[in-house]
């Protein structure tokens, strides 16, 4: 017996599900398109046999990705694990033929797609909710929706400076705009030929006859004095003498000034709407030799352009032939050549290059088909390249050269092999000066981002330390001004006494008996001993009842005390030097009587 399972890929993970016997299910096909519709019926031929959830979005996408590829993924290799051992009686049910053949490649299993497979699969996707427990029908429905975005989302991700949509919609308008400018001219030309028929058939080009019209206006105003202005507009001197000549003995009729200020004020748009027309040209070239330099080399911007448009992109013209790139454009001639059973178009889109106008008329056929097979190269060097350049354009340009030399001479061209060579040399060079040239901006780049984040470091780390460092200087500003008053307090009668230096209370000296006995000798060698004595008498009594008041007032007091001292000792010591310095003079006295 042949085991028949079906493998399902919902957004919420895979399904495996197990059917009865393959036979039994081939025979009743039209059974089971009946019963796929009703749940009852459709839970007797199908079983639920294993469900592996996705462990997340991003797990979800990169399977789905895979699947889409025909790539058989890590989780899918692990889940089919649950199927039988023997893989000669299991038959895999899979909806897309790549990711079965993929599947019997490497895990050997034997697969089918189509037939009852794709009605079992349609009942599975119905009833899904409820073959699975835990899941309702809002939330699959939520896992698909955000599955297909982030599906759609990833393949329409691309690289920016790549991208071909820009040039197809420019070269549409670009077609468009030429078309309106001639209309729009054309309508001009009529209006403002009432007024000055003459002026048609002096200039030919429309921009330039809209910017005429409206610089002349009326012809009657037309002078001399302004013939250098009308030759700067024309460029030539001869037909703004001309204009001059033919607006004196114009056969057109008077105009009256509101129809010329309508005139003059379409004829102005038009003028604006050719200015465009080349900035947007511009634009195109500058897109093309970003996206496909080498088939713009080759061809010319506006007809890769052309080109790339009407095989929907870049990528579509490179997978096409080089039969089919040299009747791009003339389906119509093709098809009508099929049925009437005629002579097949030469050539499509690429006959507006110079090289087919260039060829003779017996050659057109061989270099259309000669430039198609190397437009078709060059496309595909533009599209898969990773750094594109114009080098290999400009070689294959050489050789459609040498082609129609080789027409209309004889002479015989150089190989294909020796060209491509050449070409590959100077391309490494090309890609490697480019690369150069994104790296160093890269690291300007790099360098700025630098600058900008170690700005913004520095800027944040002052803001938030400038709160605490106030909050210190507004704690010590009243502790100064403390200060300020400590010192001002010693000023009597608006005097103000110098700063007065405090000094620090000094420690005690403890000295030994012997230094005792050391310092007497010594008083006793000198003749100032009866002044020491008189001092040391004096300062003591003062000293001792200070010591005594310390001791016997508690820590917290002294230190107020000691702070205090400062302050009543300023007068004290300035009275006591005055004293001392009296009697040291009357002592001096004394002893010289």
């Amino acid at each position: 017996q042949v085991l028949l399972h079906v493998l399902f890929e919902h957004a919420v993970g895979y399904t495996l599900l197990a059917l009865k016997e393959v036979e039994e299910i081939s025979l009743l096909q039209p059974q089971v398109e009946e019963c796929v519709l009703n749940l009852g019926k459709f839970h007797n031929i199908v079983r639920l046999v294993a469900f592996s959830p996705f462990a997340s979005s991003q797990v979800a996408l990169e399977n789905v990705n895979a699947v889409s590829e025909g790539i058989v993924h890590e989780d899918l290799r692990l889940f089919l694990e649950y199927l039988p051992t023997k893989k000669k009686k299991v038959l895999l049910g899979v909806g897309d033929p790549k990711i079965g053949a993929a599947i019997q490649e490497e895990l050997g299993y034997n697969c089918q797609t189509g037939g009852v497979i794709a009605e079992i699969l349609r009942g599975v996707r119905l009833h899904f909710h409820n073959l699975v427990k835990g899941l309702t029908d809002v939330s699959a429905c939520k896992a698909q929706l955000g599955l297909g975005h982030s599906y759609s989302r990833a393949k329409v991700k691309f690289n920016v400076n790549r991208v071909d949509n820009m040039i197809i919609q420019s070269i549409s308008l670009l077609d468009q705009l030429d078309k309106d400018i001639n209309t729009f001219s054309m309508r001009v030309r009529e209006w403002y030929g009432y007024h000055f028929p003459e002026l048609v058939k002096i200039i030919n080009d429309n921009a330039t006859y809209c910017r005429v019209a409206q610089f002349i206006g009326n012809r009657k105003e037309l002078n001399e004095e302004k013939l250098e202005e009308l030759e700067e507009l024309t460029m030539d001197g001869a037909k703004a003498k001309a204009i001059l000549d033919a607006s004196r003995s114009s056969m057109g009729m008077d105009i009256s000034a509101i129809d010329l200020i309508n005139i003059e004020s379409f004829s102005s748009r038009v003028v604006s709407l050719s200015e465009y027309r080349q900035s947007l040209h511009t634009y195109l070239r500058s897109k093309m030799s970003q996206v496909a330099p080498s088939l713009s080399a080759l061809i010319g911007e506006a007809v890769g352009a052309r080109l790339i448009a009407h095989a929907g992109s870049l990528t579509n013209l490179a997978k096409y032939p080089a039969s089919t790139v040299q009747i791009l454009g003339a389906e119509k001639a093709l098809f009508r050549a099929l049925k009437t059973r005629g002579n097949t178009p030469k050539y499509g889109l690429i006959f507006h290059s110079t090289f087919i106008g260039r060829a003779a008329a017996k050659n057109k056929g061989r270099i259309s088909r000669y430039l198609a097979n190397k437009c078709s190269i060059a496309s595909r060097i533009d599209c898969f390249s990773e750094v594109p350049t114009s080098v290999f354009g400009e070689k294959l340009r050489e050789q459609v050269e040498e082609r129609l030399s080789f027409y209309e001479t004889g002479v015989i061209p150089r190989k294909n092999l020796e060209v491509m060579k050449e070409a590959m040399v100077q391309a490494e060079e090309a890609a490697a000066e480019i690369t150069r040239k994104l790296e160093k901006q890269e690291k300007k780049r790099l360098k700025k981002e630098k600058k900008r984040l170690a700005a913004i470091a520095l800027a944040s780390p002052e803001n938030s330390s400038s709160t605490p460092e106030e909050c210190e200087e507004t704690n010590e500003k009243p502790k100064k001004k403390k200060k300020q008053k400590l010192q001002e307090t010693p000023q009597e009668n608006g005097t103000e006494d110098p700063p007065v230096s405090l000094p620090k209370p000094k420690k005690r000296k403890s000295f030994s008996k012997e230094e005792f006995v050391n310092n007497d000798l010594e008083t006793a060698n000198n003749g100032n001993l009866p002044k020491r004595k008189k001092s040391l008498t004096k300062q003591e009594p003062v000293s001792e009842p200070e010591e005594a008041t310390n001791r016997s007032v508690p820590k917290k007091k002294r230190k107020l005390s000691l702070k205090e001292e400062p302050l009543s000792s300023g007068p004290e010591e300035a009275v006591s030097n005055k004293s001392s310095k009296k009697k040291k003079k009357l002592q001096k006295l004394a002893q010289e009587d």
